[in-house]
Order: structure tokens, then sequence, then C-alpha cells
């Protein structure tokens, strides 16, 4: 929600020992990590979709989790705030991490205010927010303005936990906020905030979301969304043609509206002037960029398009359209005759888990011209319905070509186009843009990669099956990789890393064999959809051979795509974020006599990688 201020603390003060208490009686196994993966970053749903406690969509009636049913001083903290309750949890930010800096600018956020109200902390957590900066103590209660660019560093080395909770507010609400002080905007002699201490262990009866997206877009909502966004456009000669489009548009919804309301029998031609609008401000509008950094087009379809019409499966689960603070638009060059408009020659680097793609990844990407969202994009295609495992009934991570519909191409394509960023952070200048993604589930999703960019070059990663094996178990048992927290009927650990078929028979196996099956399995996948790729399309590197030489390595696998390399390297590569210990070659001796005893069932596909490898080699030279 957009604010006339930065931040404003509430005139409250509660009382967070208990709150601490009442946290610290929670399973942990409840904490869920953030959907799009940002390291160190974790929640824990308290009102969520249906009461469902791993849920973190935010479309649907909000009800309580057994999580909040067992914090009756919690219940009373949102009581006493007094406000209708929508999404809420707890999130924690480890020691170190930090929530990187972005505006809110999807529907949800439109009219609702983020509540936050710190539990554990200290003063070295910085958040900043526009030009503001200020350390949440525990227990104050604070609402920020998530329209502006806005971040949180956690320097300390122990965890942040805050309980964030997300309104449109009510009455008392908003009366609050107006006695509340905004840092910088006053001396506010005298204020104070009122303690609030628990009188019982009563369960307070709150008010909660049960509307939050609409069937149709009403045209005066339409019109009210579609004003403001124009009104926070930077100034720019396309301006006038992006007003005109939406001049043309609204009589057109108000005319359907009035035809047909929400009859499901005007739903195709809602549609299609939706679509026709989604159209001309792709066209006319690409170079705007808004005042909070956003780009006019991306905000509107996070706002408007993807949630006017429920004809189609929106993006309102996990997934959170955020626009980076750096945005700004990308501009459209001249179409290339039988050629990918959008995306030159993309990369995807696939491997099995823990082969060391990160480290590839965040290497390769320093080089001039290719750009990526900074991070792997387990959010970015999941967050699609259609191709969220969840949604299609936990059956594993594998897409094949038939699952690139032309709505999940257009849909995921623009996604891509709307987080891209160059080395520097900058958005890219011009299209066709080189870009770059890693995310180990791709490794089964090279025929739908494929499907939906034509162009797209798949870098293979190898590493010695032996360091992969002792690296998955690592991970497995650090919980720090944790995908699926509550696999329906699987036994044992929460299941961790990419889900394979026929993951159900690995259940009730020792972990050892759990981790085998997964790299045979997705190696054995992989290879036989790289085998089908045309063979320029098909690129590898040996991990081992990166390590010893990185910058003979880059210069090789930059010239084999096309790409100029300028950096220098040192002998020693820094540890990829995702690392749970320093690597080293002889690091799965640990685990030596777990390992040892999978590797001759392994072994066909351990030769059959290796030639491929070969071939490869063989084939370069």
């Amino acid at each position: 929600m957009k604010l006339s201020v930065p931040f404003v603390q509430l005139p409250v003060q509660f009382d967070h020992g208990r709150l601490l208490e009442e946290m610290r009686a929670l399973d942990p196994s409840s904490w869920m990590e953030h959907p799009q993966k940002f390291p160190g970053n974790f929640a824990l749903p308290l009102i969520s979709v249906g009461g469902d406690p791993l849920s973190d969509a935010i479309a649907g009636p909000m009800r309580p989790t057994p999580n909040l049913q067992r914090c009756p001083y919690l219940t009373q903290v949102l009581h006493r705030i007094g406000a209708v309750w929508g999404r809420t949890r707890l999130m924690k930010l480890s020691g170190g991490a930090e929530v990187t800096p972005h505006a809110d600018i999807s529907y949800y956020w439109r009219q609702r205010a983020r509540v936050h109200v710190p539990i554990v902390t200290k003063p070295g957590v910085r958040f900043m927010c526009g030009d503001r900066e200020v350390n949440m103590a525990a227990g104050e209660c604070w609402i920020f303005d998530t329209w502006r660019p806005h971040r949180v560093i956690n320097a300390a080395d122990d965890e942040r936990i805050h309980l964030v909770a997300d309104t449109v507010g009510s009455e008392s609400f908003w009366d609050m906020v107006g006695r509340g002080r905004a840092p910088g905007q006053g001396a506010f002699d005298g204020w104070r905030a009122e303690p609030f201490l628990p009188t019982s262990n009563d369960i307070a009866e709150l008010a909660y979301e049960s509307v939050n997206v609409p069937e149709v877009m009403t045209p005066w909502e339409m019109r009210e969304h579609l004003m403001f966004l124009l009104g926070e456009v930077q100034p720019h000669p396309q301006l006038g043609a992006a007003q005109q489009a939406v001049a043309r548009f609204l009589p057109a919804w108000f005319a359907l509206w009035a035809q047909y309301g929400t009859d499901q029998a005007g739903w195709p031609r809602y549609r299609a002037l939706l679509d026709g609008l989604d159209e001309l401000l792709g066209r006319v509008a690409a170079p705007l960029q808004l005042k909070n950094g956003a780009q006019f087009v991306a905000c509107a379809r996070a706002m408007i398009m993807d949630v006017a019409l429920a004809d189609r499966s929106k993006n309102l689960g996990a997934y959170e359209p955020r626009a980076p603070a750096s945005a700004s638009p990308a501009k459209a060059t001249a179409s290339r005759p039988g050629r990918d408009p959008d995306f030159d020659r993309p990369v995807f680097v696939v491997s099995s888990p823990r082969s060391g793609s990160t480290l590839l990844f965040e290497t390769l990407a320093q080089a001039p011209g290719l750009t990526t969202i900074g991070r792997e994009s387990h959010a970015l295609i999941e967050g699609m319905p259609a191709l969220n495992a969840g949604m299609r009934g936990f059956e594993s991570n594998r897409l094949t070509a038939v699952d690139a519909t032309p709505a999940v191409t257009g849909e995921l394509r623009q996604r891509l186009l709307a987080e891209l960023r160059d080395r520097e952070g900058r958005p890219p200048a011009q299209r066709p843009i080189r870009a770059m993604e890693k995310t180990p589930k791709n490794a089964l999703r090279v025929p739908f990669l494929a499907q939906v960019f034509p162009e797209a070059h798949f870098v293979y990663l190898y590493r010695d099956p032996r360091q992969t094996l002792s690296s998955m178990i690592e991970a497995w048992q650090s919980g720090n990789f944790r995908t699926y927290h509550d696999l329906p009927g699987w036994q044992g650990l929460p299941w961790s890393l990419l889900l394979v078929p026929d993951w159900r028979e690995l259940n009730g196996r020792p972990l050892p064999e759990i981790v085998a099956a997964q790299w045979e399995r997705t190696t054995r996948i992989l290879l036989d959809d790289l085998d089908a790729l045309p063979a320029e399309r098909r690129h590898v590197v040996r991990f081992d051979a990166f390590l010893a030489d990185p910058g003979g390595q880059m210069r090789q696998l930059c010239d084999d795509l096309g790409l100029a390399w300028d950096r220098a390297l040192a002998g020693t590569l820094p540890l990829s974020r995702h690392t749970v210990s320093p690597p080293d070659t002889e690091k799965w001796r640990r685990h030596a006599d777990l390992i040892e005893p999978l590797l001759p069932a392994l072994q066909d596909t351990i030769d059959r990688a290796n030639r491929f490898i070969a071939e490869h080699e063989a084939a370069r030279a």
C-alpha cells in the first residue's frame, strides 16, 4: 500500500517476551522456505487461505491455522490492533541474510498495509524504505509504504523474527495509524506507545478476509487502478499513447459490465478485451517506468490483467510479483525474421542437484551482455499453477513439451522478461535478450524449456557422482534444502531437492538409497533429453576442470555460447551462496561407507554420462 510517509510506528507496545514464549512452543517443522527461495528467508503461516498451515497463497478466504490457535496472546495482539486480517505469518531472517530491494506491485498489495511486530531482533537489523531507515525494536508495532523500494538487512549473527500481518485495516485501525509516529516527519514530543499486556489465556475472536480477488473487476475498480498507475509514470514521450490506450479500453469494459456483470456468458468478451489491452500496452508502453523504479507494463499485468477476470489460473499463489528497485524498461528492436524476437539463445545450466551449478551460474553471470533474475527461478516457474507440482498431484518436477501450452509459454516468458538484469543490476536496454537461468529442477524440464524458448542452449555440468551424492546427503540432513515439507504419504525426513518421477517407490528407504535414485533418475532423463537436441545447442562443463582452471573454462564456455568474457578470475573461486561445507575433492569420503555400496547400481548411468562428455569434447576438439 502506498502511504504518505515511509514508516509509521503505531502507539502500542506489546509483550515480546510472551510472543517469544508462544512462538518457541510451536513445532519447528512448521517453518517454510520463502516461496522464491531467497536464502535465509523463512515463514510460519498463522492466517492463510482456508487455514492451511502449508499455504502461502494470497487469494481465497483467510482463516486461522492450527498454529495461531496455539498462541492466545498473539491473537490478542491482532485483536488489539483491530483490523480485518489477511495473510499473517511469523517471518524469520537468518543471521547475515537480507530481503533484497524491491517494491510490492501486485493487486493484493494495492490496498493492504503490512503490520510488523518484532519478536526477536537486535539493533543491527536495518529496515530501509525509500530514503528512510529504522530499527524496529522488539514489541513495537509498525507499518510501512510497500509501494516504495524497500529492503531489510540482518547484519547480526542471530536470526530476526517478526510477526507480519497483512490487512485492509478498519476504522479503528486507521484511527490508530493517525495517532502514530512517522520518523523524520516531526518531533512528536510527548508521544508514547501504550503497553498492552496479556490478561488471560483466551483466544481472541478476530475478523478475517473472505473476499480478496474479483471474479470480474468492476469498471470503477479497473479505472481506479489504471489511473493510479498512469499517475505514477515518470515523464516519457510514450505516456500519451498509454493514456489513449486506457481511454479506449475503459468505456468498452464499462459497456461489457453493463451487459453482463459477472455472468460467465460475458467472460470470453472480457478476456478478448483484456488481451487486447495487454498486447497494445506491450507495444506502446514498454518504455514507461514508474516513480518507484518498476515497469508500467509489469505493474499493469500484476495489478490488473492477472486478476481482472477469473477465467484463468492467476498468479495468486505463493508467488508475489515484485519489482526490483532498479527496474527500468527494455527497448524493443526490430524483429529478426524466423528468430525469437525476445530471447536470443537463452542459456540454461542443467545438472543433477548439488553438482556445483550455483557456483557456475554465479561465475558465468559476470559475462557482459548476459542477464539473469539474480537467483534461481523456483517460484517464477512453480508460482504458475499449471507448473506447480502440488497442483499436478505431486507426480514430479518433470515437464515436457506437452506442458508448454500457448498460455503457459506466454506467461512464463513475460515473467522472465520482467525480472532480467545484467551483471550491474540494470534491466536490458534492448531486445532480443541473452538470458541465463539455473534451477536444479530444470534437469527434468529440458523438452519443456526447449519448447518455450526455441533458441535455448543447455550447459550440462557434470560432477563426480561420489562428490555429488555426498553433498546431496548433507543437503537432506541440513534441513536447508527442503522443497516439499509435507509430501503426501512420504515418511522420514521432509523431501529435499528435486522431486523425481516415481518417488513413491523410495518411501521408507535409507537416505543414501534415496539420493542415489534422485541422482540416477535425474541424470538418465537429462541425458535422454540432451541427446534429442541438436548438437550445437548442447554444451558440457566438468566441475573438477572448472575448479582447477576457472578462467580457462569460462573463456572456453563463453566462446562456445557466443559470449564475451572480460573478467580475470582468481585461482580459487569464492563459495557459492548455497554451500553447506567448503568443496574438497576428497570430502565425499566422510560418507564413503554409505556411497561405495551404491556405485555398482549406478555404473551404467555413470558410464553413459562420461561417454556423452567424451563425445562432446572430441567434437569440440
